[in-house]
């Protein structure tokens, strides 16, 4: 195995797609940087991913972002082989799933990965602990072992009660967490959510976000989660890996894509972002601020911009003194220079 696999759980290395009867035809033209729209016009041929290279750490939430048409969902499809590279690879714990026999795909489907989707994906004929149980019943685990699984993580995800209602029963919010209470319920290390909550009204779809958050901090799971919406993006990613037109134009933290944005594409993304949900207070703290503490209120380094704030000005105090988890300063934020960074550039 792999020593990178200690480290990253899901790996692209050279991946491209292309969908058409010739795909081998056209690898090689890629290297004269064809668009996307020039390999259709030309070539007949629709150009769904170039290139690709995106490492995953382990226990990792990597969002996928991108525009309709980007990729992202193809790419996603990759990790399980729903959909194969025309060239590339794809390592899950250091294995290339490229290279996988049927039977090994098969195994490796049932016990490596689960999949939550954009609509729901539920079996109308099958109670909701019925829908809960499948992947385990795949799997030939013990009935007792599948309902006490299942009948845990409904509860976790606020479905107790309903166990025994059928999907033409319930609201679009409450199928999709049984949809996420299947996924868990199967135990996969790696989970797949390809925009897992877009068909869900805005409420309802921050509800889901905050249930996932929650999970994430006990399962630690990793994560790829589609999507097109940068505000779910910054709020649910460790990462983020931007596609457009089949390729990565920008991926690092949230900080990373908000502070310093590729190019114009990107900063069209992040113009209007709140940078006060996304910037820490340890990226913008002067660290040669005032030696005394009389006049400062301390706070953890990891804190954003917008809680920092509250916490400033809830104490009256003329300044933040940012500390490690040791209690070590690491330096000091006024309100003025706390303020302007909140604000877009």
């Amino acid at each position: 195995m792999a020593s990178s696999a200690n480290h990253y759980a899901i790996e692209f290395k050279g991946l491209s797609k292309i969908f058409g009867p010739h795909p081998d035809r056209i690898i090689p033209l890629l290297r004269n940087n064809l668009s996307k729209s020039e390999i259709l016009a030309k070539h007949g041929h629709i150009l769904g991913l170039n290139n690709i290279n995106i490492m995953v750490p382990t226990g990792c939430m990597q969002v996928i972002m991108g525009l309709s048409g980007s990729g992202k969902s193809t790419l996603i499809r990759h990790i399980n082989r729903l959909v194969d590279p025309s060239v590339g690879e794809v390592l899950v714990c250091g294995e290339d799933v490229v290279k996988m026999s049927r039977g090994e795909l098969c195994e490796f489907r049932r016990h490596k990965t689960a999949m939550v989707f954009q609509k729901f994906a539920l079996l109308p004929h099958r109670t909701v602990l019925d829908n809960t149980v499948y992947g385990l019943e795949l799997q030939r685990v013990p009935k007792r072992r599948q309902v006490e699984s299942a009948m845990y993580w409904l509860e976790r995800v606020g479905l107790r009660g309903f166990e025994d209602r059928y999907p033409n029963q319930l609201s679009g919010g409450m199928q999709q967490r049984v949809g996420l209470a299947r996924a868990l319920t199967n135990d996969a290390p790696i989970l797949l959510m390809d925009e897992a909550f877009s068909a869900l009204d805005p409420l309802i779809r921050v509800d889901m976000q905050t249930i996932l958050l929650e999970l994430q901090k006990e399962i630690k799971k990793t994560v790829v989660f589609i999507t097109h919406d940068l505000d779910e993006a910054l709020r649910l990613g460790d990462r983020i890996a931007i596609l457009r037109d089949g390729e990565v134009i920008q991926q690092g933290s949230c900080q990373d894509i908000v502070l310093r944005p590729a190019d114009e594409y990107i900063m069209s993304f992040v113009r209007h972002v709140n940078r006060g949900r996304v910037i820490r207070v340890e990226t913008v703290m002067d660290r040669t601020g005032p030696e005394s503490a009389q006049n400062g209120v301390e706070i953890r380094a990891g804190t954003l911009l917008e809680q920092a704030a509250s916490v400033l000005l809830s104490s009256q105090k003329e300044y933040l003194i940012v500390t490690n988890d040791q209690g070590g300063r690491l330096g000091s934020l006024s309100l003025r220079r706390l303020m302007g960074a909140m604000v877009s550039a």
